[in-house]
């Protein structure tokens, strides 16, 4: 028997892949969001708890986005009908206002596209997968968790601005960097240029280390 031939995998640097698909919010496509930074993000399965902690989490944290520019598209295989009455149950039940779209992909094609089925985890259901998409449409970062394991929505935020201050600044961000902390400066590339490093001003280390402060 001849195996069904899964869609490739997005890539990073990337378009994005292209969507168009009902939400809460009406039709959404990947061009609406041209010119925004754009957090899509799945989930299993409606009315499941670990889910609805993390749409809370997402909700609590959306005007944060939207002041880096950000919107947010959530996405999970389960109808219009079951998103409506899921973000009115938490609204009601834990008085929490759920604001950004969500996408019923029922036909599963906006998460085959993106890579959002894992079939060691579930041929029917989407795994947490998110990806920050720039507003030129490309694909900079993708993060995939287990369905047992909500995932941290801070750090989303926290890597969405490293992007952000990546692309502004020209610089790596070092681990767990926040605003305040100092960047990477690049390595240099030649032997003369490693030998200069250490008298360049940058708190070097050692001439493939060195930071800065922004």
């Amino acid at each position: 028997m001849t195996e069904t031939a899964q869609p490739a995998m997005p890539r990073l640097n990337e378009p994005a892949p292209a969507f168009d698909a009902v939400t809460t919010h009406g039709r959404r496509t990947l061009e609406d969001y041209r010119g925004k930074w754009l957090v899509l993000f799945s989930h299993p399965a409606d009315f499941t708890p670990v889910c609805t902690t993390e749409f809370m989490a997402f909700a609590r944290r959306q005007a944060d986005f939207a002041e880096r520019g950000a919107e947010l598209l959530g996405l999970s295989i389960d109808s219009n009908f079951s998103h409506i009455a899921w973000i009115l149950n938490i609204k009601e039940k834990f008085g929490i206002e759920v604001g950004f779209p969500v996408i019923a992909d029922l036909n599963m094609k906006v998460a085959q596209a993106y890579g959002m089925i894992q079939p060691g985890a579930s041929d029917t259901a989407a795994v947490r997968a998110t990806f920050l998409i720039d507003p030129d449409g490309v694909l900079r970062a993708m993060v995939y968790y287990p369905m047992n394991a909500g995932r941290s929505v801070a750090e989303i935020h926290r890597l969405l601005v490293a992007l952000q201050t990546s692309d502004e600044n020209q610089c790596a961000m070092p681990e767990n960097w926040v605003p305040g902390d100092e960047v990477i400066v690049s390595p240099p590339a030649t032997a003369e240029a490693a030998e200069a490093r250490k008298d360049e001003g940058y708190n070097t280390v050692d001439w493939y280390f060195s930071t800065r402060p922004l």
